[in-house]
């Protein structure tokens, strides 16, 4: 029915994200779609939203629109937050033919095989109650793959919609978790990035994240592994020991801080106070040799005044952080943060944001100058980029040599020598 129909798939925000797409895109290959560029012609686009912040709902118009004037006759559907959130809004859209929630996202070939010309029911499975799991990760689309190993998140954190999207947390089991890394190392595939919304609260049954490390540890041809995000709060002990002594786990970090301020943490009822994201933060550097950690910092939360914005910016500066992501504050429906009182400026948003990648920058910087001059190991990508090729040090130096086809996908040794205005270090084979 679909045999060399062509589909095309763009994906929104984040790694979990990127897990899912993938796992779609395989299965309409299964049914005999070819995946295409989404910027060519298609059959069919499958654009996998964010809602993190007004601009990726903003970014998802624009890609619907763009999909529209590639192919004006194509089938097109929306599925992932923004179209868990706003189902109604989606289909409002001119363009869009169906919009897939989180209890359908995963079931739309047999969707499109049940599609006929009297069924017109353009909203799918937007019900938030009761979700299942399933399992996901990346193939093929980089040199390494997202593992999807949990979903949903029970916390209340009064700014975020992600409860709302993705509901309560569920994890896969371990035996699953297992399956598919080994199913990736088939591919060759040699990094594997572990991800979900909040990975911390895993479980399968009297089994815990720690316990999954173990077992990954165990994957034959999987030569790295790497966290995506994990709640400070959420960081056991055990687990640092394990990542510790792991020759697989690489020293690398990103645990969200948000604010500098245990006053605006109480009002985004942050499960963690500056003391204990401290604590935790000295405790794996110690810990764990030449680790990189980064964290997510959030600027203009209501009631964030000139002085509580300080304290962040202070508060990092004593860190061995070395490197941020920064957010201005959005505005989300349904949240209790929106009706809180002492909203700052869009302009005052944007200035503190400037601040914080400023002192990003000067970080980052500061981390990478230590590892000038000396020998590293870096997986590098396939991508030939204006004559190099760039990878990852195992502590996340983004690192360039000249391009050579032997070099593709490859972990090497190096030797770091300069980086440029864009921070991508200049390095040499060993």
């Amino acid at each position: 029915m679909f045999k060399d129909k062509k589909a095309a798939f763009y994906t929104l925000g984040c790694k979990l994200n990127f897990s899912e797409t993938s796992t779609i895109s395989r299965q309409l290959s299964r049914i005999g779609f070819i995946k295409t560029s989404f910027d060519d012609q298609a059959d069919l686009y499958v654009i996998n939203t964010c809602s993190v912040t007004e601009n990726a709902n903003r970014e998802c118009r624009r890609i619907i629109r763009k999909a529209k004037r590639n192919s004006p006759n194509s089938f097109i559907i929306v599925t992932g937050c923004f179209a868990q959130l706003k189902p109604k809004e989606i289909t409002g859209i001119n363009g869009v033919d169906m919009v897939l929630g989180a209890n359908e996202k995963f079931n739309l070939p047999k969707l499109l095989e049940n599609l006929n010309n009297t069924n017109t029911t353009k909203i799918h499975g937007c019900e938030i109650d009761n979700l299942d799991y399933f399992s996901s990760y990346s193939l093929n689309d980089r040199s390494r793959s997202f593992l999807k190993i949990q979903d949903g998140c029970d916390y209340p954190c009064t700014y975020c919609t992600i409860p709302l999207a993705r509901g309560k947390s569920r994890c896969d089991t371990i035996k699953n978790i297992i399956t598919n890394a080994n199913e990736i190392s088939s591919k060759e595939i040699k990094e594997i990035v572990i991800t979900g919304v909040n990975i911390g609260l895993f479980n399968d049954g009297n089994r815990n994240f720690t316990d999954l490390i173990k077992e990954l540890d165990k994957v034959n041809g999987i030569e790295r592994y790497r966290i995506s995000s994990i709640e400070p709060n959420l960081i056991k002990d055990e687990t640092i020991h394990q990542i510790k002594k792991s020759d697989k786990f690489m020293p690398h970090f990103h645990i969200p801080l948000q604010s500098g301020s245990d006053m605006i943490l109480g009002k985004m009822k942050r499960r963690y106070n500056t003391r204990i994201y401290r604590d935790k933060i000295t405790k794996i550097n110690k810990e764990i040799k030449d680790v990189c950690i980064g964290a997510d910092v959030i600027v203009g939360f209501p009631g964030e005044t000139d002085k509580e914005f300080n304290k962040t910016l202070n508060f990092i500066k004593d860190l061995p952080i070395a490197y941020l992501h920064v957010f201005s504050y959005s505005e989300r429906e349904n949240t209790e943060a929106i009706k809180l009182d002492g909203s700052i400026t869009k302009k005052k948003r944007s200035e503190r944001s400037k601040k914080l990648r400023i002192l990003s920058n000067k970080l980052q910087r500061k981390f990478y100058q230590r590892y000038i001059e000396t020998e590293q190991k870096a997986l590098f990508e396939k991508d030939n980029k204006d004559g190099f090729l760039f990878g990852f040090t195992d502590n996340y130096i983004k690192v360039k040599i000249p391009f050579s086809d032997k070099f593709i996908q490859q972990t090497l040794k190096i030797k770091l020598l300069s980086f440029d205005e864009n921070l991508n270090v200049l390095s040499e084979v060993k």
